[in-house]
């Protein structure tokens, strides 16, 4: 059951007005669903948007963030909870733990980082929780390609990359994620990735 939401995302809003649309669309459907959302903790970029919408709308906002960047006065003030934790890791992994599943909306290196480090626990057997991509107006276009070129090349089985789950549309996302199942499959590592 998808009672709370991780999402990663930027710190910067990007250039496209549709991202911070987007966001608080999601934010809203968050909180409208009764779905918790757990995020880094933020108040810039399309952190702050997808938190200020899901509180706007009466929803509960867990904030997890780095007791070096609260010191930075970017904690958001207005959550209904903020974690402090001492390292990016120990953020990482009392995000995942906190939550259900796990979208990424469009962000730079550190949103990817989070991504690929649950895809990557999920695809070592660590975790069986759904994560997915809002793919907004095409922004995550070429590393889906890249992806697919990785499948191609055989550094990673086809259904691994099937495990990511993307879409342009917030709500029909969370439905693709309230039924997801989780493929059986064996260990990457050694493996053969021909499927």
């Amino acid at each position: 059951m998808l009672t709370s939401i991780c999402v990663f995302c930027g710190s910067s809003a990007g250039k496209n007005p549709a991202f911070s649309q987007t966001a608080a669309r999601f934010g809203e459907l968050l909180a409208r669903n009764g779905r918790t959302l757990v995020y880094g903790g933020s108040n810039v970029g399309l952190m702050k948007v997808i938190a200020d919408a899901a509180l706007s709308e009466g929803g509960r906002v867990v904030g997890v963030m780095v007791d070096y960047l609260v010191g930075k006065e970017v904690a958001h003030d207005a959550l209904s909870e903020l974690r402090i934790v001492p390292t990016m890791s120990e953020r990482k992994a009392l995000m995942a733990e906190l939550s259900d599943g796990f979208v990424a909306l469009p962000g730079g290196i550190g949103t990817l980082d989070e991504l690929f480090e649950i895809w990557t626990w999920s695809q070592l057997g660590f975790h069986r929780k759904p994560f997915g991509m809002l793919n907004v107006d095409g922004f995550f276009d070429p590393l889906i390609a890249y992806l697919k070129a990785v499948a191609d090349q055989r550094f990673m089985r086809s259904d691994h990359l099937e495990m990511l789950l993307v879409d342009d549309d917030p709500a029909r996302l969370l439905e693709r994620m309230a039924a997801y199942q989780p493929p059986d499959l064996p260990k990457w590592v050694g493996g053969d990735v021909s499927g």
